[in-house]
Formats: C-alpha cells, structure tokens, sequence
C-alpha cells in the first residue's frame, strides 16, 4: 500500500534527499567560484591600498595603477626589510595566529587588543621603492564591536599623512562607522605623527571638540569607544612596538638631508 504523502517516513526521505542535492550544489559553487573570490579580494585589497594613497580614480585599471606601488616585508623586530617571505604571498593576520611566527603582547604593550603580534608585516610603497612618496601600512585593532583592519598612508619623510582608510569593521552605521566618511578621513592629509623630530612615541590622536594641533584629528561624533580604538591603534603600530623603527630610518634621512643642505648653506655664505 502507497505511503501517505502525510508520513513521517516519507517527509524524512524528502527532506534528506532535498538537504544532500543543496550540499552538492552549494560545495560545487563554491569550489567553482573560489578562483573568482581571491581575485576579487585580491582586487580589493590593491583598490584599498590605491584609495588611501589617493592614487584612485573609478573606472582606472587597478592593475595597471598598482604597479608603480612594490610590496617589501618588513621585520617588526628590526625595521628591516627581509627578502625571506614573498610579500604576493604573506598574511601578516594570518601569521598573527601562529606562535611560531608571532609574540604574545602584555596587558601594557596591547593598546590596540590585538593579544599577539606577527613578526613580519607587509609596507607598500609608492614610486621609488628606496626613495618613495608614499608608505602604505596596515593596522589593525579593537573598535566598540570588534575588529578594525585599514591601511593609512604617510608622505616619504615617514611622519605626514596622506590618508587613511578602513576596508574591515562592525562600527555602528551613522557613529563609529563614519571612519568610512570620506569627509572625515579628508583631515588627516597634512596630519603628523610625531609632535618633535626624534620622537619615539606617536603623538597622533583623535580629540573631542576641535583639533588644534598637527598631531590632533576631530574625534567621530557619538562614537567615544571607536574614536579611543582609532588613536590607540595608531600609537600602537607607529610605536616601536610596531613600525616605529622602520619608520625611523625614513626620518633620519629627512634630518640628515636637512642637515647637509644646512651645511652647504653655512659653507656657501662662508666663501
């Protein structure tokens, strides 16, 4: 005798057989697609790092654009440049998560609540990779809600901004997340990082009520807790802690060409 389309046995048959075609239609599109998915991110990451570089334009080949910008990895520990890693190919988050390729950060040296720290990070440059116009960094660290990745450009001397941009968060819409508002991101072009040459530690920060200072930026309105994540993750990855030394080595240069053409000036009046 027929099974009622009503039983249970039946229902079960049904839902099984509909639950095993939807697996296999869902893990084929996504085996199919997974080409499409990293070219598209890989898209995006060099938009991004195109955007905060002020290098964008809709519309422009990001290909084409992004190969006047050369990829170097830097070691954290040194501020050097290692040719060990393939910059195409390393992921600096990634490594974050591996204890073999990263440190654990005390309570006082994890302002930014990122717990561990990779040894390595990827630095983009713009132009002439030992002379460059811009250097792009990534940062990352603890908003209200969770996790805030971006990059931020600074002018060659290693201490201007150009500018700044966040391509992963969950701030509010309308409070932490005007970090993406193009009119709020348009005052860090011309911002400094460090208040005196020789500094060590950044000044750069986010005030309530006006900025007044080089090294100061207007906070997010309503959004305290995004505002204190952008400033401590700032003085986190533009410490010694993190791109401080490499950063250095860009403004020893500045001082030392400043204080060679000084020298020429003094030897020029002189004769």
């Amino acid at each position: 005798m027929a099974q009622s389309n009503n039983s249970i046995k039946k229902i079960l048959t049904v839902a099984f057989a509909l639950c095993i075609v939807c697996s296999v239609i869902v893990s084929t599109a996504a085996v199919a697609l997974r080409e499409r998915q990293q070219l598209n991110q890989e898209l995006d990451r060099k938009t991004n790092i195109l955007e905060v570089a002020n290098l964008y334009e809709p519309g422009m080949d990001v290909e084409e654009a992004f190969s006047e910008i050369t990829a170097r990895v830097v070691d954290l520990r040194t501020g050097e440049y290692t040719d060990e890693l393939d910059p195409d190919t390393y992921n600096s988050f990634e490594a974050a998560r591996d204890p073999a390729s990263s440190r654990t950060l005390s309570g006082d040296q994890d302002i930014a609540g990122l717990s561990r720290q990779e040894n390595y990070s990827t630095v983009y440059l713009v132009g002439d990779p030992d002379d460059p116009e811009q250097i792009i960094l990534p940062i990352r660290g603890q908003g209200l809600w969770g996790l805030m990745r971006g990059y931020i450009s600074l002018e060659g001397d290693g201490n201007t901004f150009v500018g700044i941009t966040y391509y992963d968060h969950s701030e509010t819409p309308g409070l932490g997340a005007e970090v993406n508002n193009p009119r709020w991101q348009a005052q860090w072009q011309g911002k400094e990082v460090y208040a005196e040459e020789g500094d060590l530690a950044p000044a750069i920060e986010l005030v309530k009520g006006g900025a007044n200072e080089e090294t100061e930026v207007d906070g997010l309105s309503g959004a305290t807790l995004t505002s204190r994540g952008v400033t401590n993750m700032l003085q986190f990855w533009l410490s010694p802690e993190g791109f401080g030394d490499y950063l250095a080595k860009f403004r020893s240069g500045i001082d030392q060409e400043d204080a060679q053409n000084a020298e020429v000036e003094l030897e020029a009046e002189g004769a």
